[in-house]
């Protein structure tokens, strides 16, 4: 069992999460799955297959921006009754929930205190915010932002700075400046 903070990490399309994910997990040991490829494997391949003529689950994965809304709705029904309910499993295998776009789901998984911290990435100065029929979270749900508008250096830095905040005094860095 993991000791690492379970981190839930949100943000506009694009806007660089997963490579978030990926400084986390090569530099911290944080495991995660990108929460689309969670639900392609599970279930949006065998969803859409038919729809969309896709071959493989990988086809429907690379696809997934093409069909935001389409893909946001499929999680709703999947979760059914219990908007939670993908959060918990990704959370049972995973330190870290990448992609989250939905309030109510937002609100359940907290309700159930499934993680630690949120966290927000944020590249608003290059890329653009979604369309609220995609995602329905917005950065003051987070507890820390990160800025990822300079270059992958930058992003770097800004990820080690709050994995320094979170590692060393997890109790008190909810009183620091959100943004890093």
């Amino acid at each position: 069992m993991s000791t690492l903070p379970k981190l839930l990490i949100i943000g506009h399309g694009r806007h660089g999460k997963d490579t978030v994910c990926d400084i986390l997990t090569s530099m911290y040991g944080f495991t995660f799955i990108s929460s689309s490829q969670f639900c392609s494997n599970k279930f949006m391949y065998d969803m859409l297959k038919t729809k969309y003529n896709y071959t493989s689950e990988e086809e429907c994965y690379n696809d997934r921006h093409n069909h935001r809304e389409e893909w946001y709705n499929g999680i709703s029904e999947y979760n059914g009754d219990d908007p939670g309910r993908l959060g918990k499993e990704i959370f049972q295998e995973y330190d870290i929930y990448c992609g989250l776009r939905n309030k109510q789901e937002f609100y359940a998984m907290a309700a159930y205190d499934v993680f630690n911290y949120v966290i927000w990435v944020d590249r608003s100065k290059h890329v653009p915010p979604e369309d609220s029929s995609s995602m329905t979270l917005d950065e003051s749900m987070a507890d820390f932002v990160i800025d990822n508008n300079g270059d992958l250096g930058d992003l770097y830095t800004n990820v080690n700075k709050l994995m320094e905040r979170l590692l060393k005094s997890p109790e008190s860095n909810l009183l620091d400046a959100k943004e890093v």
